[in-house]
């Protein structure tokens, strides 16, 4: 593990490499797993507040969930906040494109500018998984089989986890968290594969 400030970085997030690669997997992370997307509690009223804007983006077996359960719901085995479901399988704000592949509605209607947030940041981290402890927030690598292609196009083109997720690395913890990483990535590199 890697310390800066309070958060510990798994080494992980500097060794393997990482870059989405939606024409093989087709965002199966947005329809597979036991449960929603992780929330942050500030993130909850932004849902509630933007679910009228992006209503039209959506499909409608996602828009009902929506009107069923709410933008939001309380996960059953953890209690922490997640994003809804359809029937217990994709994520309520998941629309497809013309090949079936799965884009983010919300996303969808950020990048229309009809709002101005892009999506729940446990989404646009992915795939490391952040969790917050008393005195500590912990950053993980969460590895999951469904991602293998990922891992295979980010060897390709030589892109680390941190490298790939700049951009909401930076949304989330700021410019100079991530200028600190990339130098403690250089460091751990002249260490371990030198």
């Amino acid at each position: 593990m890697i310390q800066i400030d309070d958060k510990l970085i798994s080494e992980d997030v500097f060794a393997e490499s990482f870059v989405c690669n939606l024409t093989k997997c087709k965002g199966a992370c947005c329809v597979d797993g036991d449960t929603g997307a992780p929330l942050d509690k500030d993130e909850l009223p932004i849902l509630d507040e933007i679910f009228p804007k992006i209503k039209s983006y959506l499909r409608p077996e996602g828009v009902k969930a929506i009107e069923e359960q709410g933008t939001w719901v309380i996960d059953n085995y953890d209690g922490g906040y997640v994003t809804t479901l359809v029937n217990g399988s994709e994520c309520a704000y998941v629309i497809f494109d013309e090949k079936g592949t799965t884009k983010c509605g919300i996303e969808k209607a950020y990048e229309d500018g009809v709002i101005d947030w892009k999506k729940p940041i446990s989404c646009h981290l992915y795939p490391i998984r952040v969790n917050e402890y008393k005195t500590f927030v912990a950053l993980n690598y969460h590895e999951w089989n469904i991602c293998n292609d990922a891992c295979t196009l980010g060897k390709k083109l030589q892109v680390r986890i941190y490298q790939f997720l700049k951009e909401p690395l930076i949304r989330k913890y700021g410019e100079e968290f991530y200028k600190t990483l990339c130098e403690a990535a250089e460091e751990w590199e002249k260490e371990y594969n030198s």
